[in-house]
Parts: C-alpha cells; sequence; structure tokens
C-alpha cells in the first residue's frame, strides 16, 4: 500500500478473501464507514475488492486492514486502485485486468492456474447502494477456497479440522473418564466457538447485531449453561463443516468467471521492424503487430494484416466449427489459432477486449439484483429480530407462565434460534442467478444481472430488428434469371462491370462469381452512373448494370421480362437488369436473406408461446416478404424514434424483449422491457442493451429465454425447500422433537441443498428445447 506523505485523500484498494456474498459486502461497509476520513466505499463481491478513498491524516490503512480482518476476512493491498466508474459509464472501463497466466499453446492453454481476478472492478456494483445492499444476513461469513488450494488449507478448513479432533478427542476422554467428560466437551465446544464468538462480536460493534455467528455463539454458550456441553460441541463442528460446503460451493460458482480471464496468454510476440520480442500481453498498445503462431491463443482483440488461418473462436463465442479468417477480418482475445501463423495488428487494449467486456458485464450483472432477492432481503430484515424475539419468548413463557422447566425450554429456545437462520432462504436467490449467468457466459448469452433474467422470463413478445439480426446485414445473389443466353455468361458480364466498384450489390455479384468459379476480367472504362448503375467495355461491348427503371431506356423489356421484375420484386428483392448493346440479356435478384437459423429460431418462439415481430427501417415490400418466410408480424419504414414508440404500444400488453445490433437500435433497446444486443453489432448497441448473445444467432434469442425460465424455475424450487425445511423444523424444535445438533444440521443442510440445487444450472444446456 503506498504511504505518500501527502494529506489529499487517496483511493486505495484490497483483495479482499471469503467476501462472497452481498451479505459480506455490507458488513464490510458497515464497519468501514464509520472510520474518520474514509469516504466513497466501493465492493466488488464478483472479484472480492475493496476501494475507498482514505484521508490517511485521519485514519490509516493499516487500521482499516485491522477493521476488515476482525470481521473475519482476510486483506491484501493492491498496488494499484481499479478504476471504478458509475454504472452508466461502467461499459468503457474495466480496471487493470492482472491476468497472470502463461502463453500456453491451446493443447496446453486449458490449464491455467492463478488467475487473479484482483482488478476486475463493477462500475454497477460500485456504484449503486441497492447493488450493496446485501441479500440477507449480514453475518455470515463465506470463505472461498482459494484457487488451486484445499479445502483443509483454508481458515475454515482448519476450524473444522481442530474442532473435529477436539471432539473426538473429548468422545474418547469420556469413554476413559465419564467423571470429566463434561469438561472435556466444554473445552472443545470454547475452543471451536470462539473464533465464531471473535467475529460475531466484531459485527455488533460494527452495529451488526443479528448474525449467524452471534446466533451461534448465544447457542453455544447457552448449552453449556444448562449442561448440554456434548451437543454444544458437536453444534460448533457442523456449523464449522458447513461453513466450508457452503465455501467450495459458491467458489464453484465464482470459477467459470475465472476461466473466462484464463483464456487470454499471458504474453504476446510484438514485431517491430521485422523483429519479433516478447511482451505483456496486458501491456500491448493499439496499432501494434503481433504474431501469432499456429496452436497460440490471440493476445489481443484486432485485425489481420498478414496470413489466412482457421479461427477458434469456441472459447470466446462458443461456437464449435473454426472460422477461416484472412487479411482484414476481425480476430478476439482468447480464440485459437489452428493453422498458420498470423499477424494481427491490435484494435483494442487488453482492459478493453472482448474477454474483458464479458468479464465486466458479468461482474456487474453479479451486483444487479433480483426483485425477489431484494424482496428476501427486506423480509430478513424483520425476519432476523422476530426469531430472537419467538426465541425469548419459548425460553420464558412456559417457565414463568406455565411452570415449565427452565432447562428444557432454555434448550428448545436455543434450537429455535439455530434453525432460525435463514441463510438457505436468503442465498437461494443469488446463488441461482450466480449460476445462470455463468452458465449463460459459457454459452455465448450474456444477461446484465437478476433483473434481466426475471424480465427474460416473463417475455410474452419479442421485437426483432431486420438487417443484422434477423438477416447477415449483406446481400447475397439469390436469382440469375438468363434471357436468350447462359447465366454465368450473365454473372460474368455483370461482375466484368462491378469489379471496381464497393457497392454493397457490387460486392454481392462478385462474391457469388467467385462462388460460381465464373471467370471475368475486369470491364474497360468502367464507370459509376449516379442513381442509375455502372457501364463498362467487355470485348468491345457496351455492357450496362442497373436498376430495371433505368434499363428500360436502353433496351426493351417484353412481357415476360416485365413479369420477372414484378415476381423478384414482389419477393422484397433488389433486381439489377443486365444490358449488352441495348438488349436485355438478364436479371440478377439480391436480398438481404435471413440468417439460416431464423425461421427455426421463430418456430422455437411459436413453441414456448412466446410472440415474434419484425421492427424495420425498410421498406414494406421487403419487410413483408422477409417476415412472411419466416412466419412473425412485422411493422415497416420505422426510424430509431419510431421503434421507441412501436415497443411503448406493444408493451402495453405483455413483457417485450427487444434484439438488435446497430447504433440505431439502440433507443430501442433501452425502452424495452428487455434489449438484447447481437454479439456482432456495435459497441453502443452491447453496452446500451440488457444481455447480448455472442454468437450472433437467432437461435440464442429463445435460449436465452429457456436459460431464465430455468433460473426461475430454480429460485421458486429453492425458496420452497428453504420454507419448507424451516417450518418442518421450528416446529418440531418448539415441540422438542428436534434438538441443537439437528437444529445446526438441518440449517447448513438447507444451505448447502439449495446451493447444490442452484449450481446444477451450470450444467443447464439453454441450446436444447425443452
Amino acid at each position: 500500500m503506498s504511504t505518500s506523505t501527502e494529506s489529499a485523500p487517496k483511493t486505495l484498494s484490497w483483495k479482499v478473501g471469503g467476501m462472497d456474498c452481498a451479505s459480506c459486502a455490507t458488513k464490510i461497509r458497515g464497519a468501514v464507514e464509520r472510520l474518520p476520513g474514509v469516504g466513497d466505499v466501493r465492493l466488488s463481491v464478483m472479484s472480492e475488492t475493496l476501494t475507498l478513498v482514505l484521508d490517511e491524516t485521519q485514519t490509516s490503512a493499516a487500521t482499516v486492514e485491522k477493521r476488515v480482518n476482525g470481521l473475519g476476512y482476510t486483506t491484501a493491498a493492491l498496488a494499484q486502485a481499479p478504476v471504478v466508474k458509475p454504472a452508466a459509464e461502467a461499459g468503457a472501463c474495466c480496471g487493470g485486468h492482472g491476468h497472470s497466466h502463461d502463453h500456453d499453446r491451446a493443447d496446453h492453454g486449458h490449464d491455467h492456474a492463478g488467475h487473479d481476478h484482483a482488478a476486475h472492478k463493477s462500475g454497477k456494483a460500485a456504484g449503486g447502494d441497492e447493488a450493496d445492499r446485501g441479500h440477507g444476513l449480514p453475518g455470515h461469513v463465506h470463505e472461498a477456497t482459494p484457487e488451486g488450494a484445499r479445502w483443509y488449507r483454508t481458515g475454515k478448513g482448519r476450524l473444522v479440522l481442530v474442532t473435529g479432533a477436539l471432539l473426538a478427542a473429548a468422545w474418547i476422554v469420556g469413554a476413559v473418564r465419564h467423571d470429566i467428560a463434561y469438561w472435556a466437551f466444554l473445552v472443545a465446544c470454547l475452543i471451536g466457538v470462539a473464533p465464531v464468538a471473535k467475529r460475531a462480536f466484531a459485527a455488533a460493534r460494527a452495529g451488526i447485531p443479528f448474525t449467524i455467528e452471534m446466533l451461534m455463539t448465544i447457542a453455544a454458550i447457552g448449552a453449556l449453561f444448562i449442561g448440554a456441553a456434548e451437543e454444544a460441541a458437536l453444534v460448533v463442528f457442523l456449523f464449522a463443516v458447513g461453513e466450508v460446503l457452503e465455501g467450495v460451493a459458491a467458489d464453484r460458482a465464482r470459477a467459470s468467471i475465472r476461466a473466462l480471464g484464463a483464456l487470454v496468454p499471458k504474453t504476446a510476440i510484438v514485431e517491430e521492424n521485422g523483429v519479433g520480442r516478447q511482451v505483456d500481453a496486458t501491456s500491448l498498445s493499439i496499432g501494434q503487430i503481433v504474431l501469432v503462431r499456429p496452436g497460440d491463443r490471440i493476445p489481443a482483440d484486432g485485425e489481420i494484416t498478414d496470413g489466412t488461418s482457421g479461427i477458434d473462436e469456441s472459447p470466446v463465442t462458443g461456437e464449435s466449427v473454426p472460422k477461416t479468417k484472412g487479411v482484414g477480418e476481425p480476430v478476439y482475445a482468447g480464440s485459437v489459432n489452428r493453422e498458420a501463423a498470423l499477424r494481427i495488428r491490435v484494435e483494442k487494449a487488453a482492459q478493453d477486449n472482448t474477454i474483458a467486456r464479458i468479464i465486466r458485464l458479468v461482474e456487474e450483472a453479479q451486483e444487479a439484483r433480483a426483485p425477489t432477492e431484494r424482496f428476501i432481503d427486506r423480509f430478513s430484515r424483520w425476519y432476523m429480530p422476530a426469531i430472537v424475539g419467538l426465541a425469548l419468548a419459548v425460553a420464558l413463557v412456559p417457565p414463568l407462565l406455565f411452570a415449565g422447566e427452565w432447562s428444557v425450554w432454555i434448550y428448545r429456545a436455543l434450537a429455535l434460534l439455530l434453525i432460525g437462520c435463514p441463510c438457505a432462504l436468503v442465498i437461494s436467490v443469488p446463488a441461482a442467478i450466480a449460476a445462470a449467468l455463468s452458465a449463460g457466459a459459457r454459452q455465448g448469452l450474456l444477461m446484465k444481472g437478476g433483473v434481466v433474467i426475471e424480465t427474460a422470463a416473463r417475455t410474452g413478445l419479442v421485437a426483432f430488428d431486420k438487417t443484422g439480426t434477423l438477416t447477415q446485414g449483406r446481400p447475397r445473389v439469390t436469382d440469375i434469371v438468363a434471357l436468350g443466353r447462359d447465366g454465368r455468361d450473365v454473372l460474368a458480364l455483370a461482375a466484368a462491370v462491378e469489379a471496381g466498384s464497393a457497392h454493397p450489390l457490387a460486392e454481392a455479384v462478385l462474391e457469388r462469381a467467385r462462388a460460381d468459379a465464373v471467370a471475368f476480367v475486369p470491364a474497360a472504362e468502367a464507370a459509376a452512373l449516379a442513381g442509375q448503375g455502372v457501364t463498362g467495355k467487355v470485348d468491345g461491348r457496351t455492357v450496362f448494370v442497373g436498376a430495371p427503371r433505368h434499363a428500360t431506356s436502353r433496351a426493351p423489356f417484353d412481357r415476360s421480362a416485365h413479369a420477372a421484375v414484378e415476381s423478384l420484386e414482389s419477393a422484397g428483392k433488389t433486381v439489377a437488369a443486365v444490358i449488352v448493346d441495348g438488349m436485355l440479356a438478364g436479371l440478377i435478384a439480391l436480398r438481404d436473406e435471413p440468417r439460416e437459423d431464423a425461421a427455426a429460431a421463430m418456430a422455437e418462439l411459436r413453441a414456448m408461446g412466446v410472440r415474434a415481430t419484425m421492427l424495420t427501417g425498410d421498406n414494406a415490400r421487403t419487410a413483408a416478404a422477409i417476415a412472411g418466410a419466416l412466419g412473425m408480424e412485422h411493422q415497416a419504414e420505422l426510424m430509431p424514434d419510431g421503434k421507441v414508440a412501436a415497443l411503448k404500444q406493444l408493451a402495453a400488453g405483455t413483457t417485450v424483449m427487444m434484439v438488435g445490433d446497430g447504433i440505431n437500435d439502440a433507443p430501442a433497446l433501452a425502452a424495452a422491457g428487455i434489449g438484447i444486443a447481437m454479439g456482432s453489432g456495435t459497441d453502443v448497441a452491447l453496452e446500451t442493451a440488457d444481455g447480448a448473445v455472442l454468437k450472433s444467432r437467432v437461435s440464442d434469442v429463445p435460449a436465452m429465454i429457456r436459460l431464465a425460465r430455468a433460473a426461475m424455475g430454480n429460485i421458486r424450487a429453492n425458496i420452497a425447500i428453504a420454507l419448507g425445511l424451516k417450518a418442518v423444523f421450528l416446529v418440531t424444535s418448539v415441540l422438542g422433537y428436534t434438538g441443537l445438533w439437528v437444529a445446526i444440521l438441518a440449517d447448513t443442510g438447507a444451505t448447502v441443498l439449495v446451493t447444490a440445487n442452484a449450481l446444477r444450472l451450470l450444467r443447464f444446456d439453454a441450446g436444447k428445447p425443452a
């Protein structure tokens, strides 16, 4: 930690070990905000970082660390505080990504350990009080298993071993010497409960008295006073076991996000003046040329300047089939170069590459709490004091009013305290949300938080932009109508005249000629006629390619030619006439065709009971043709503000999801109930949207809705499990059928059960229709 003598407040940052949930963040926030000279406290649960502004003339950094350590967490100062911006700007930043992975070949590159998430920072998490307020029981410390470390090397793991050994020793001593058995269990209980009590009182001093540690301490000490030392020691041991199990389960949900960061290599080979040198990948700057050998992972987002190779983008997009890419085409950090050496110009800095953006989006999403989670948070605020009040009533009322035995009713009250802990309930939602977000990220489906998941699950209508979303975004030749000559000859003549043009329609003609292996020689005297078409000389013949309405003045069109033009245009296609020396040689039809999976995706949405409509700025005839082929509703000739108005009208009766890819879609994405950007789209669309489909597949839209519905089903099941078990054991504890050790076992069991159920979502295949 920097210790400058300057008096100006400084931004400092720590890695906080064991901060696994929003309630942990709440406790830390409450503890450090009370220190003089501390301000702008920001925590990121996903990256386990604490950032604050500190006036060291009032409070030292060591004092902050001591306060956090007293709550049962570990702290490690970071050399540089992550840059944290407000939520509105979060998309543009992602701190410094401290990846520490070897630049391995792809065959070995999957086994990266030691990824340091410390420098990742969520702007949304840091910026909003609601995000950091905590999901329930504030004192429930979860200690994540450090990456690569065994459970028994963690603090909680060592507590399990110590309390287990003490308990076993007490049983052995008790079997040999019955007269000292009580004292053996007393010692085992006190040693085991000491670290728990320390955390409990530290939290109480910070103004948070109702914690699981406090309940645990009261129950254990209370049991000792009524002579139940053996059960008290057993309860402490089971509590420690439960903490370890919860920590391991929570860390599994975080592991898939760590794995994303492990995809980016640590080093890169930069070429300067023909000489290559190895540098840190995080130091790459825009414009540098990097050499990527066959088998290497690509170190940065960029553009190929030399070479052609098969690129495996599955680590980034989930797309399993490698794509052949050449000069001028984009590539993404973390992708694997499979075939030949490539030279790539860096287009984005390390903190802005695709992997970094995915991690940032998921980290932000972890902090954007679902409405259900916020409700449970509010519920737990009065539930905990109510349980404590009920336990007091159980302990006092029967003995005072009905001559009940004090030891019996105090014992039942202590059991009630333990079973009343709402840990399973408050973790049921965030555990499922975290697992769903991680599963989605691995499958190329990004959703920015629990509120997005809940909204997506309720979606009743999906509105799609046309160009670049439902379609490829570029025209393709669909029909060649030859009139009096061979179709390949018509294509060759058109390609010869279009050879020098960069117009999208010209590129489509040239692409079709290459695909059909049609040979042609670029035309002589080629010229573009503004608003009409292009003309040129091919083997001494004058060739014109242009719209039929301009071609009719250059050549006669008979009835069949007019009918062919009308038929093609009614199908929403753009028609180009090919005229040779004043005679119509043929017609070429082009259209921006729907993506291959678009029709199947519409069928999936219908099967799920979700309507689909297309909102486009294109002309009505083309929109009707595309929508008709896909079996969906449509509205055409809409400007960006028109799309917003249409969405508001559609949203009157149901939850609407908008899917788009361009800058012109950004207002509509923001206005919809939930906005989803296609991964191939613009940065503006990706940052404005509530989520993204990175594979740019239309079928991923129903997949995202399926994942959201599965997550909400999982949450409902978790809540039912948690409340059901609590209800049963609350009754049995008051009636005396279950004791202390059963109570803590039921509480821990319920917490582990709902966490394990949530982790099932990590294996959910969203692409498979139910």
